[in-house]
């Protein structure tokens, strides 16, 4: 439209966008950020997105546990995907770097704890964070998560619903590191929600693996990403997750039956 300058200054009867609190031209900033996430996801292969909290310390024994499970990954190949932020995030890329991988930050722009920390090779940062989410969910192949506060507990439970539902395949490995942390949730979920209210099905607690054992969860990965390939040669005559593939697993109907 004439008169407009091009860098969207002005919206169309001359006044200013205000993308703050006019809820019509945030959605161009949402839809920027989907756009953006999934062109910057086209290049990365053999991905494992790794989740954690952003406060424990390099001196936490599960920050060093994290760092050779990502050293370990990038050994065998593996692009290593976290938030980006400090904490277990730093951790696994610092991991990734060292074992001569892939390492990506996806990060979240907050007013506190959260900034980039200095092992990401590749990153993006975005505003929101549900578009981040869905960046970090349909990016990977496979999922490890270690202790962490309620934003690892949202991440954890989202994928858990989108295995569930069949948004996510669940050939791709969800794996619990930290079993002192771990366990006790893993007991309530099958007491309460099991046995005790039937909210879930027995096979729902077989989407995730609990254990300790940086080999076995190599051997996980690796034995998942392959069911994954075997099943893209399969349906689609092609081994990699392309960009179309990553964007039709984010949108494409429920197989399941949960609401």
């Amino acid at each position: 439209m004439a008169g407009i300058p091009v860098n969207g200054a002005y919206g169309a009867t001359g006044g200013a966008f205000d993308y703050s609190n006019n809820p019509t031209w945030r959605i161009f900033r949402i839809m920027a950020e989907f756009v953006e996430g999934f062109s910057f996801l086209a290049g990365i292969e053999r991905s494992v997105t790794i989740f954690g909290s952003a406060r424990l310390p390099a001196a936490d024994p599960y920050y060093q546990l994290a760092r050779t499970v990502a050293h370990r990954l990038a050994e065998h190949g593996f692009t290593v995907v976290t938030g980006g932020g400090p904490g277990i995030m730093a951790a696994a890329n610092q991991g990734a770097v060292e074992g001569g991988g892939e390492s990506v930050g996806l990060n979240i722009q907050l007013p506190h704890e959260q900034r980039i920390n200095p092992f990401v090779r590749q990153s993006m940062s975005f505003h929101y964070f549900f578009s981040r989410k869905v960046m970090l969910d349909f990016s990977a192949e496979a999922y490890l998560f270690f202790p962490g506060g309620f934003g690892t507990l949202d991440e954890l439970f989202e994928l858990l619903t989108l295995v569930q539902t069949g948004k996510v395949a669940r050939a791709a490995p969800i794996i619990l590191i930290g079993r002192d942390y771990w366990q006790p949730l893993c007991d309530w979920l099958r007491a309460t929600l099991l046995e005790k209210l039937r909210t879930i099905a027995p096979g729902d607690l077989a989407i995730f693996t609990l254990t300790d054992d940086v080999d076995e969860v190599v051997r996980l990965v690796e034995a998942g990403v392959e069911r994954q390939v075997q099943d893209r040669v399969a349906a689609r005559g092609h081994p990699g997750k392309s960009p179309d593939d990553k964007l039709r697993q984010a949108t494409h109907h429920m197989t399941g039956t949960e609401q």
